[in-house]
């Protein structure tokens, strides 16, 4: 029987693509699989903050391995706003258009479109043990959308090395360079090479 982890999320794209991943490794569980339905509400100010809350309440809760990520856009005119409010950049409830909207309004006459997706990762194991793994894909913010894929701020990046956006590529490509593939990998690569108990 595989080992089983609980990765705190029902977000189906970021399962998806966790869950490609890690591939026959372990077995992944998101909060619908453990019956987990309340809302937890990211209320730090930092993505390692965000990550912990979310990991510590599973933990506490269920006594189970788990890991929880925080991830965000982060450009550099905008001082690397939008960062741990990407998800709600333009408000409540969230909107990815309105917040691309905002984004792109804001950046508007801004020469300098650098940017970075930035995920933390905070993983615990059933004794409480904890420890972060961290994914930068640094790129550009373009001035319009380009591609249908992906989510979020997907159509509105470009990767460093490549000239399209995230949501142009296709998920395999993406989870190959993505900021929360690179910090997934890092997790995988520390449960396969450090005995531990889940």
């Amino acid at each position: 029987m595989k080992n089983e982890i609980v990765f705190a999320t029902n977000n189906k794209h970021k399962l998806d693509e966790v869950i490609s991943i890690f591939g026959d490794a372990y077995k992944i569980l998101s909060l619908n699989d453990i019956n987990f339905y309340e809302e937890v509400h990211e209320t730090e100010n930092t993505f390692e903050g965000n990550a912990l809350l979310k990991a510590r309440i599973i933990y506490d809760k269920y006594k189970i391995a788990c890991f929880s990520d925080d991830s965000g856009l982060e450009v550099a005119a905008l001082n690397n706003a939008p960062g741990v409010f990407s998800a709600r950049y333009a408000g409540e409830p969230v909107n990815h258009e309105k917040n691309i909207d905002k984004l792109l309004k804001e950046m508007t006459n801004k020469p300098n479109r650098d940017a970075r997706f930035r995920t933390v990762i905070c993983f615990i194991n059933n004794q409480g043990v904890i420890n972060y793994f961290n994914g930068i894909i640094k790129g550009s913010v373009t001035q319009e959308r380009y591609g249908t894929g992906g989510f979020g701020y997907d159509a509105v990046f470009i990767p460093e090395g490549d000239d399209r956006t995230f949501a142009q590529m296709t998920a395999s490509e993406k989870n190959h360079i993505s900021h929360r593939a690179l910090a997934v990998k890092e997790l995988l690569n520390f449960l396969e090479n450090n005995y531990i108990t889940l």
